[in-house]
């Protein structure tokens, strides 16, 4: 039936069609077809949103053309692939990345351009995707940038969240969260793959029986199963015609009515099935604070790992049957954090249970198969979840556990003999009033690789949190430092700075950014410096400009840019970031402002919904910059500002107009950091302890070009046992000055006492953040800030310099080092 469509072209395959032109007459082609016939709107349309959705349709379908020459690409080559396994994927906006990747950038604008259409205009209707939180999903999102333009077989598998994180809006100071409801009106990028779905299992009982032959089967019944059906976004290297596949799965009911409930006048009952379903890809992390919140997130990491596993296992068995004896040497996943490691017991449950493997060709499997990477030094911040959870939501699954766990500890019983001390430290279960089960082990014990993402981090997991793994398996444990793509990073986010690097070393660095490098070449040189010096400046004339309506705050662009924008924790230290804050306004009220620098201290981030401490810090930040910035006397000298709804897009805007990067963290508990890199990139100098990415990068810089302050993580440790911040504070009087002024209701005038848990976690003995013990360091350096920063030569080679060694953190260096060192894959060029 299909067939006679294509009659034009008789030996043209169902499917093929004719390549689509990437021209400026092209382009206006197809933008006006959608949006006169698809969208049925003309020039009395008083909206831009549909002709931002006309022009992503039409950029779309020359994504669609390549993402299908890949597919098939992949098929033929029956090349060995890669699966990138993340409860986040914080993808930004598609159009304007799409646009850069395909090279048509320019033929877009100038389209729009004749249509009296601006494309920025058009570009800021498109909501930031709602997948991610932080620095977890922005990674996976440039890892798989990397890995289409590295031109490697790599899926990325999430879930497809219908409300993101949440929209922050500040009220009275304090942090509202509001629904963000990123598919409000859709999403042209995705294609939804209902064919593909898959039945996920929860809940039910198992049972035992002889197969025939003769082998002891489990079956898992009386389940109550939902569907995970995909929903697919391309994803584009950087022109070379490759474009990757992010698979992401929304959770639906088997049955989305119930029509006898609904004849019975039952109307709730009808569609309870399907909310019930739908409920589990709602929201991104749930609170956790109560039962349900713990099963609902239990529920949302098992969907990703079995409807990704069986949707693996599915082609695998539709292009090489039923034998797996070579899938181990096609297939690894890689786990992006402890959040999917239930893969390990998932896999094993699919290959025993449903594909009739005994034990030992299964585990040889996972074990080959699965990589773990971990993103975290906070042993509270690593998945537990109760045995008796497991028992009710996956019971077959708890099953393997044990059994893994059993068989586990034999192997450390005859490694270690008599040693019960190590066996409890290393059990998969940790014992008490209630069992849980340590997710984090499980992913080390069915995993052929442990990669910590910096070489602090990773050595402080050897050396501490799984200390007792690495000394039974040294070889498994390894280093990938972490890195960002310069594409967004770099050339969409700040074009000014990329044309200027390009029009002085060439193109080469966009996809090899060692060639950066060559920029140090040119510091002592004048006529660079100053356009180097007038971009920077432009991209701060822009950052002001974009928040001039949103913030009632007129900015200085000579003053210095003092930027700490990330996920509001107590280990990232905004606290520190606003003592120094609050000691500069101490100064200038007292006069002392001889040789002053004009400063504007701008922090921006979302706190978790339950996180008392953290939004409490977002209301301290919101009233001491409303007393300093409507105070008469401080003026232009200082500013503090919190930047609301921090997200991608708003980075994209910010990381070019920093001046200064605060990455203040107490040395040993941030694993990386991604947004070190970004500022870095774009010639933002650092302020910042040893922790981290923060040590790569002062070791790429040079210590003069990195401002080093705080104990290291030595010392942390050293003085966690003595720590006595109160007498600290007695014997500092800049101090002193800062935490009167606090506790004398000077920035909560009509709040009393509203901060008292705020001073109180700070006096605290046993705080382990210490941010009283890096007070004074952290003053002094800022004074080192100054000094450099009135000096506008030096500071413009510094920003140079910063940029220049930049290279090493491209993602693109972090996804050669996972294949060349762990998955092994071999490039796959797309035919044209």
């Amino acid at each position: 039936m299909l067939k006679k469509h294509f009659k034009s072209k008789p030996n043209t395959k169902v499917g093929a069609l004719p390549d689509i032109g990437m021209g400026k007459q092209h382009l206006l082609h197809d933008f006006k077809r959608y949006y006169g016939h698809r969208l049925g709107r003309d020039e009395n349309c008083r909206s831009s949103y549909y002709a931002y959705e006309a022009l992503s349709l039409a950029v779309s379908d020359r994504l669609t053309e390549r993402w299908k020459k890949t597919y098939n690409a992949y098929k033929e080559t029956d090349c060995k692939r890669a699966y990138y396994l993340s409860m986040e994927f914080l993808m930004g906006r598609t159009l304007s990345n799409a646009m850069l990747s395909m090279g048509i950038s320019n033929a877009v604008e100038s389209a729009m351009y004749e249509l009296g259409l601006d494309i920025e205009e058009l570009i800021e209707n498109e909501p930031d995707a709602g997948l991610g939180n932080g620095g977890l999903g922005r990674l996976a999102a440039c890892f798989i940038d990397s890995c289409a333009t590295l031109q490697l077989p790599v899926t990325g598998y999430g879930l497809r969240y219908e409300y993101g994180m949440f929209s922050q809006t500040i009220v009275n100071g304090e942090q509202v969260e509001n629904p963000d409801h990123w598919l409000r009106n859709g999403n042209v990028w995705e294609i939804e793959r209902f064919e593909y779905k898959q039945r996920i299992k929860f809940g039910g009982r198992t049972e035992t029986h002889i197969d025939e032959n003769g082998r002891n089967r489990v079956c898992w019944v009386e389940t109550r199963d939902i569907f995970a059906v995909p929903f697919d976004t391309p994803i584009p290297g950087y022109q070379n015609d490759t474009v990757n596949t992010l698979r992401l799965w929304k959770a639906t009911a088997t049955e989305e009515f119930g029509l006898e409930e609904f004849n019975a006048g039952d109307y709730a009952e009808a569609v309870a099935a399907q909310n019930s379903a739908e409920n589990i890809t709602m929201v991104l992390y749930p609170n956790d604070a109560n039962e349900n919140g713990k099963a609902l997130r239990l529920r949302q990491q098992y969907l990703l790992a079995s409807a990704s596993l069986q949707d693996v296992i599915a082609t695998w068995i539709g292009r090489h049957g039923h034998d797996f004896s070579d899938f181990a040497a096609k297939n690894c996943f890689q786990l992006n954090d402890t959040h999917p490691s239930i893969a390990v017991a998932e896999l094993m449950r699919l290959l025993i249970d449903i594909h009739g493997l005994d034990w030992k060709e299964a585990w040889d499997i996972t074990r080959n198969t699965m990589a773990y990477t971990n993103h975290t030094l906070l042993p509270e911040a690593l998945e537990r979840w109760s045995v008796n959870l497991f028992k009710q939501l996956l019971p077959r699954l708890i099953e393997i556990i044990f059994e893994i766990n059993a068989r586990f500890l034999a192997e450390v019983s005859a490694h270690w003999p008599g040693d019960k001390e190590r066996l409890a430290r290393m059990s998969l279960i940790e014992e008490g009033d209630e069992q849980h089960v340590r997710m984090a082990y499980l992913a080390i014990v069915g995993s052929y690789s442990v990669n910590g993402v910096a070489e602090l981090h990773s050595k402080l997991l050897q050396q501490g949190l799984f200390h007792d793994f690495y000394q039974l398996w040294p070889k498994k444990f390894n280093n990938k430092t972490n890195g960002i793509t310069p594409r967004r990073w770099l050339v969409a986010c700040n074009p000014d700075l990329a044309k200027l690097i390009t029009e002085t070393i060439g193109d080469g660095w966009l996809t090899d950014l060692s060639l950066l490098k060559k920029l140090e070449l040119y510091v002592d040189d004048k006529t660079f410096c100053k356009r180097w010096y007038e971009v920077q400046q432009s991209a701060k004339q822009k950052l002001i400009d974009f928040k001039k309506q949103e913030l009632d705050v007129d900015l200085n662009v000579n003053a210095l840019f003092d930027v700490q924008v990330k996920r509001i924790h107590e280990y990232k230290r905004q606290l520190l970031n606003v003592l120094h804050v609050i000691h500069l306004y101490d100064r200038i009220k007292r006069g002392d402002t001889a040789n002053w620098t004009d400063r504007c201290v701008l922090i921006g981030g979302k706190a978790a919904p339950g996180y008392f401490m953290a939004k409490k810090i977002i209301k301290f930040i919101n009233n001491v910059a409303k007393v300093i910035n409507h105070d008469p006397d401080i003026g232009d000298k200082l500013k503090l500002i919190f930047l609301p709804n921090y997200r991608v897009s708003a980075m994209e805007k910010i990381c070019p107009g920093a001046d200064l990067s605060e990455q203040i963290s107490t040395a040993g508990k941030e694993a990386s950091g991604t947004g070190n890199m970004k500022f870095m990139m774009n010639g933002a100098l650092t302020i910042g302890t040893l922790d981290g990415a923060n040590v790569e990068i002062r070791d790429e810089v040079g210590d003069d070009n990195f401002f080093l302050f705080g104990l290291t993580e030595e010392q942390v440790e050293a003085t966690r046992h003595h720590y006595d911040p109160v007498t600290l504070i007695g014997q500092d009087e800049d101090l002193q000055r800062v935490i009167n002024l606090i506790e004398n209701g000077h920035f909560s005038q009509f709040e009393p006492s509203v901060f008292d848990d705020i001073v109180a976690s700070l006096k605290n003995p046993h705080d382990p953040w210490m941010t009283i013990a890096d007070f004074r360091s952290f003053v002094d350096a800022q004074k080192r800030v100054e000094a450099a920063y009135q000096d506008k030569d030096r500071w413009t080679k510094m920003s140079i310099i910063n940029c220049a060694n930049s290279g090493k953190f491209s993602s693109d260096r972090t996804i050669s080092e996972y294949n060349n060192e762990l998955w092994k894959l071999t490039s796959v060029v797309i035919p044209k």
